[in-house]
């Protein structure tokens, strides 16, 4: 996780990704989109591959990489723990809060006899 989440730290990189994540691109092709030196951008592609996030092809003098996202699995699952529930899941839990809620209310009060049956008397 940590070789991850340092890949991932450098905005060239993480643009890198979001590229590959489209469909698989040459070293050349990645080059061409950057502003920096291709021993640069070379040099992101390796932390990149050596992180696991890239998969490297060799074929003839080319090498063509493709974005692997089995790595990020450790780093999503640590990451949610800090994120606030949303959507069903905030919604699932004002629910349970409220069936709790109702449980309390509902219970039958300790003495002679239940709280309908003092309001009746």
């Amino acid at each position: 996780m940590d070789e991850v989440a340092g890949a991932i730290a450098d905005p060239v990189r993480r643009r890198i990704l979001e590229m590959l994540k489209d469909g698989r691109l040459s070293a050349g092709e990645v080059a061409e989109r950057f502003a920096i030196s291709r021993p640069a951008v070379s040099r992101h592609l390796r932390v990149l591959r050596q992180s696991g996030l890239v998969r490297a092809e060799l074929i003839g003098r080319q090498r063509f990489y493709t974005l692997d996202p089995e790595p990020f699995g450790a780093l999503i699952t640590w990451l949610a723990q800090f994120g606030r529930p949303s959507g069903w899941e905030h919604r699932l839990d004002a629910l349970e809060t409220e069936v709790y809620r109702a449980r309390r209310e509902r219970r039958p009060t300790t003495g002679t006899g239940s709280s309908r049956e003092e309001e009746t008397a």
